[in-house]
């Protein structure tokens, strides 16, 4: 996912809950079953820092 994409599920996701399917279509060419795995892996303990996450660290 790239730094818009997850914008648009982070907050998405604070407005609808996890409906999968209603922001895979905020999301163009993404799968209801993409954003929910994403999603799950995300916030599951240890996950890799989000690209927005990284880009700060490397300035």
């Amino acid at each position: 996912m790239n730094e818009q994409e997850e914008d648009i599920i982070s907050r998405m996701h604070k407005l609808v809950g996890d409906k999968w399917a209603l922001i895979a279509g905020r999301v163009p060419g993404r799968k209801p079953e993409e954003i929910e795995r994403y999603w799950l892996m995300k916030n599951k303990d240890g996950f890799i820092e989000s690209s927005k996450e990284r880009a700060q660290k490397m300035n």
